[in-house]
């Protein structure tokens, strides 16, 4: 069962493409960060509050 997930993931993953944008934040108590992040995993944007 972990397998198919992993290849569910994997699936998805396969699927971002030059158009797409991948955004990531991190919500914590003090402070906050908003990340963005091409297709290749290169920093785009990088927002720190």
């Amino acid at each position: 069962m972990n397998f198919k997930m992993q290849n569910k993931q994997n699936q998805l993953i396969e699927r971002i493409t030059p158009q797409h944008l991948v955004v990531g934040v991190d919500i914590a108590q003090h402070v906050h960060v908003a990340r963005a992040v091409n297709f290749r995993g290169i920093v785009v944007a990088l927002k720190a509050a």
